[in-house]
């Protein structure tokens, strides 16, 4: 890894929001939601950073406070040694053709008014508006068939189209460009398994080809195994365990991260029936509320007094890295 070109290096960034009291009075102070509270990595150039955890818990915000797409309260992000958190935003503008986003809706995303060629076109008319049609139409026809989609159909809608093939379409999009980074905000969760299994081998695929590095986050753990080179285990807003994939999965250290891969289905009926499953007690605590001490400390079944008093960091060599007060790598 140390040989490797870093693409991407986020330190300590925070996101925050302002909630209002539906039934508080108007001057009533709002309160502050902590959707990323703190989180640090690095990307290096050619790798792929699963990002996992439950439904709320700040992996969709975080890869958007990198890309700029919402504005992030404290950190930085490094990109290719420049900050972008201090770039104004024709700058930033600028930088988006070296980071692009597939989003998890493959339809939702799409303009139905607009033909996917007009679609996939549309990034290069933005960044590139000196090209003619000609070479854009080119340019189009050869990402569609990159992606596996005819070029003949490049005058048709999005609603013609199957959500394999509109997430196709997404991807082509992204990758129009060129860019160094993709970021990809669940891709898969919306469709049939077959149809993730491809999407998948299709996104390594072009990562070979183009030398792309990927962020990818998704709830199914399985799929991030399979695609990953290092995996970052989130839990209300903060970064409790990062690794390479093979450590993760074959030695998970922090007791969140046991309890989500406990409920991974493994295909051998024998082994599935006889595991044991490790079910988190309690709700999730609210990100405007959250515990004192480490997070995760209300569910945890190893928790402890010292847990409520002092905020764990993470911290390990290089391969692993958890943050828990009573684990270590």
């Amino acid at each position: 890894m140390a040989e490797q070109k870093l693409l991407l290096d986020v330190q300590d960034l925070q996101v925050q929001f302002k909630i209002k009291d539906s039934k508080g009075l108007p001057w009533a102070k709002p309160k502050l939601l902590k959707a990323v509270d703190g989180v640090s990595l690095k990307l290096f150039e050619g790798e792929t950073l699963g990002v996992v955890g439950e439904s709320g818990c700040g992996k969709s915000t975080f890869a958007r406070a990198v890309i700029g797409l919402v504005p992030s309260e404290a950190g930085k992000v490094v990109w290719l040694g420049q900050d972008l958190t201090e770039l104004d935003k024709g700058s930033l503008r600028e930088k988006r053709k070296e980071i692009q986003m597939i989003f998890q809706d493959p339809l939702a995303s799409l303009n139905p008014r607009m033909t996917i060629g007009d679609i996939i076109a549309e990034p290069l008319r933005t960044f590139y508006p000196e090209l003619g049609r000609d070479e854009v139409k080119q340019r189009v026809q050869a990402m569609m068939i990159k992606v596996g989609l005819l070029p003949n159909v490049i005058n048709r809608y999005p609603h013609e189209f199957s959500g394999g093939q509109c997430q196709r379409i997404g991807i082509a999009r992204a990758l129009i460009l060129e860019p160094k980074l993709v970021i990809c905000d669940e891709p898969v969760s919306a469709l049939d398994v077959s149809i993730q299994a491809q999407v998948v081998n299709l996104l390594k695929e072009l990562q070979r080809e183009m030398g792309l590095s990927l962020i990818f986050i998704a709830h199914d753990l399985s799929v991030v195994k399979h695609i990953s080179d290092r995996v970052l285990v989130m839990y209300l807003g903060n970064a409790v365990e990062l690794a390479s994939s093979e450590a993760l999965f074959a030695k998970p250290t922090h007791p969140y991260t046991e309890a989500l891969l406990s409920a991974v289905p493994i295909p051998d009926p024998d082994i599935e029936q006889s595991k044991t499953i490790q079910l988190l007690e309690g709700e999730l605590p609210s990100p405007i509320n959250p515990p004192s001490g480490c997070v995760f400390r209300t569910r945890c079944p190893l928790a402890q007094a010292q847990c409520a008093q002092h905020k764990p960091e993470l911290a390990g060599g290089e391969e692993h890295q958890v943050s828990c007060l009573l684990r270590s790598c």
